[in-house]
């Protein structure tokens, strides 16, 4: 089982960890990336936290991805390699750090390709995702 818990959340982006599971063990961990929460809206959204079904797949733009499934609304939501929220359409982007890299002010992902690569080494063809909301601060 896969598990991300998004924990900052801005106007431009969602800083999550992922972390998988075997049993109550957990065997892997890297960071995650994502888009805002702006109602699910294609392109421009993360997809909402929940529970989804995700798949190993070949893209032909990103190679091998974890492709999540059966999300309201969307389709071809990926877990795939890229460092900037500006490569994201939707999707997950993972690396081994948040930090900013090309210096604009935003935390990116480093190491990405290497993160996506051990991660697809470590689950299985078919798997779940859970993704837990950021907590808001009242």
């Amino acid at each position: 089982m896969i598990v991300i818990n998004r924990f900052q959340e801005s106007k431009q982006q969602t800083l999550g960890q992922l972390n998988v599971f075997r049993g109550d063990e957990i065997i892997f961990q890297c960071c995650t990336l994502e888009l805002p929460n702006k109602g699910n809206k294609r392109n421009v959204s993360r997809i909402p936290a929940g529970e989804y079904k995700a798949i190993k797949h070949w893209s032909p733009k990103f190679g091998e991805t974890l492709w999540i499934q059966d999300v309201e609304d969307r389709s071809e939501i990926l877990i795939h390699q890229g460092n900037y929220r500006t490569q994201i359409r939707g999707c997950i982007l993972v690396g081994s750090a948040h930090k900013d890299i090309d210096g604009d002010s935003f935390r990116d992902v480093t190491s990405s390709v290497r993160t996506l690569n051990r991660l697809l080494k470590v689950v299985d063809d078919t798997t779940v995702i859970k993704i837990i909301e950021v907590e808001q601060e009242a």
